[in-house]
This record gives structure tokens, C-alpha cells and sequence, in this order.
């Protein structure tokens, strides 16, 4: 690899706007091509973030022969992740690319076969997993202050008007959105999906198509019972989008509510019934240069690729998280659980 990381940048509508600044912002990176189907919105982000000796184009395989890059990052659309991605992988990059990993679970497989077999890294934009609250929420869990882990709850309420697409959009919170929650679940459990029990709704005056709302239970590896409740389509009180959380374990229940408050006791029996409930700390997070949504992903995908480390948000782990997207519209549809599987072919 070249001193400094060439990249090429497929997809340069809204989503890439914050992939650029993160990648614009470090001295060892140099962008050498942007492709969009629309060759001005490719131009217009030239423009925005001064790189006028970048190769343009809407062809991703000529700009990508053309300046050899080392890296690809996929900004393109959920249907066209698979075969950007197969195609780059092709070429002999290594890949960052936008959530979901694919828009199937069987493309999800063949691209994680793919890297596999090029030998190269494949890592997913799960960039909630790089805020330092949820990051503090992990550690604590990991601490055993409450115990193990048996029981998970997360709320996601949001009245969101977005317009667009997504108001067509079927499946529009579990496809577009549940992605985070889901995957925040794992990480702060360090558990995987075994299986999931969904009802998806649309509720009545809601400006959406299709299913805005819906509630999921999952078993989980180690017997985790997580409890998923959301909807695009609730007006007042909303909660973060990071989403409100209560974990219970053994010894106790930590509460978080998605953005900087945080909240745990723990019981101490007493001879009655009811344990006492002590308040106990919940310890700050120390920052660092992975601190931080993007900048703080792409950091840690640009410095695995370095020093040889396995990203945290690689495809073979996050295809775990979007099984458990892909399992809750399954269990909806079919009004019945259903056993969760992300295996590679």
C-alpha cells in the first residue's frame, strides 16, 4: 500500500458529505476519483471538498482502472452495494461501505465470500458504534457491575417526515433505521441473534405507504431476551436516535436514554422481599482519535488496514446485525418466529 491511502469514492449523493469530511480531514489520505451516476453531483463534491486533480466519472470500473486506488468507499444505494462492491473487490480494493452491508442477506453472503477470497477487507458503516455514550454503555456492562446480562429493552420513537423515497418505502423502520438499534444491541451485549418473534404495523394518520412501526423480540446467544419496540410514525416525546435503553442483569439494571444520560442500580438483599436498590456510577468514556461517528470508523477501518487489525464493523460480523434486520421482516410477513441464519455460502 502507498504511503498515503488512495481512495476512490462511489456514490456521492447526501450520505457521502460525511464520508468525505472524515476522509478530507486526515493527512494520510488522498482521494483520486469520485463516480456518481450523475456525473455533476460527483463534480459538485469535488468542489465542495477541493480536490481538483480527482478523476471523474459514472462509471466506477474506469475511474477505478484508471487511479488504482487502495480503498473503495461504497456511498452508493442499498441495491447497488453488492455489485459496486463485488466489482471493486474485483479490482483489488479493500472496501468501506454504507449501511446496510447489502440489500439481501444472500448478496450479503456473496460479497463476504468475495472479500474472502480476494484476500481483502470488506467493513461496514455502522457509525453509531463509534459514539462514545454507547461505547460507555459497553464498557460498563463488561464491567459486571449489574451481573450477566439476561434481558434487553430498547425504545426507538420518532416522527419523521422525511418525504421522498422513504415515505414509498416498504419496511421503511426495519430496513432503513433498525439496522442501528439492532446493531447497538449487539454490541452492547456482545451477543448474537438465534432467533426473532416480529409484528410490523402501520398506524392509523400515519404519512407512510407501508409498516412505520413495529415490535421484535429476539433470543439471543446466552440466553439475552432483547426486546425491540419502534416507529418513524410517533409524534412528540421522541427519544434520541440513538434509541432509550434498560439492561438487566443479575445483580442489577442499567438504564441509558441514547444520548449522555445514564443511570444503574444494583440490589442488596435485606430479609424482606424487596432487595434495596443502590445507585451505583455509570463511568465516563474516555475519547480517542476512534471517538465519533464517521471520522471515528473511518479511523478505525484506515488503521486496521495499516497495522494488519481486524476491523470492528467487518462484513464476516456485521452480516450478523443485518440478519437480524432481514429476520424481522421475514417473521412479519410470515406471522410466526423464525430462526436466524447469516452464514456465508
Amino acid at each position: 500500500m502507498s504511503q498515503k491511502m488512495r481512495i476512490v469514492v462511489a456514490g456521492c449523493g447526501g450520505i457521502s458529505q460525511a464520508w468525505f469530511k472524515a476522509a478530507c480531514g486526515r493527512s494520510d489520505v488522498e482521494i483520486v476519483g469520485l463516480v456518481d451516476l450523475r456525473r455533476d453531483a460527483a463534480e459538485k463534491r469535488a468542489a465542495d471538498f477541493n480536490l481538483p486533480n480527482a478523476a471523474i466519472g459514472t462509471k466506477m470500473k474506469e475511474i477505478v482502472t484508471e487511479t488504482r486506488p487502495d480503498v473503495l468507499f461504497n456511498c452508493t444505494i442499498p441495491e447497488a452495494h453488492a455489485s459496486v462492491t463485488l466489482e471493486a473487490l474485483k479490482c483489488g480494493c479493500h472496501v468501506l461501505c454504507e449501511k446496510p452491508l447489502a440489500d439481501t442477506m444472500a448478496n450479503a453472503r456473496k460479497m463476504v465470500t468475495a472479500a474472502r477470497r480476494a484476500g481483502k477487507v470488506l467493513a461496514v458503516m455502522q457509525n453509531r458504534r463509534f459514539d462514545l455514550n454507547i461505547r460507555r454503555a459497553r464498557a460498563f456492562i463488561e464491567s459486571g457491575v449489574i451481573g450477566k446480562v439476561t434481558t434487553v429493552q430498547s425504545n426507538f420513537f420518532i416522527g419523521a417526515h422525511f418525504g421522498g423515497f422513504r415515505d414509498r418505502m416498504e419496511h421503511v423502520l426495519l430496513l432503513d433505521m433498525a439496522i442501528h438499534t439492532f446493531d447497538a444491541a449487539r454490541l452492547i451485549t456482545g451477543a448474537d441473534p438465534v432467533s426473532v418473534l416480529c409484528h410490523e404495523w402501520n398506524p392509523e394518520g400515519s404519512w407512510y405507504d407501508h409498516d412505520a412501526s413495529a415490535v421484535a423480540i429476539f433470543e439471543m446467544t446466552g440466553g439475552i431476551v432483547y426486546t425491540y419496540q419502534g416507529s418513524w410514525c410517533a409524534e412528540g416525546h421522541s427519544t434520541p436516535w440513538e434509541a432509550q435503553w434498560r439492561v438487566i442483569g443479575t445483580k442489577g439494571t442499567m438504564l441509558w436514554n441514547g444520548a449522555a444520560v445514564f443511570s444503574a442500580q444494583v440490589a442488596t438483599p435485606n430479609g424482606t422481599a424487596f432487595y434495596d436498590a443502590r445507585d451505583v456510577p455509570v463511568p465516563e468514556y474516555p475519547a480517542c482519535a476512534q471517538s465519533g461517528g464517521h471520522g471515528g470508523l473511518i479511523c478505525d477501518f484506515l488503521d486496521c488496514l495499516k497495522t494488519g487489525r481486524t476491523p470492528e464493523t467487518v462484513a464476516t460480523d456485521n452480516i450478523r446485525s443485518l440478519a437480524m434486520v432481514h429476520g424481522t421482516i421475514a417473521s412479519a410477513k410470515q406471522g410466526r418466529r423464525i430462526r436466524i441464519a447469516f452464514k456465508e455460502d
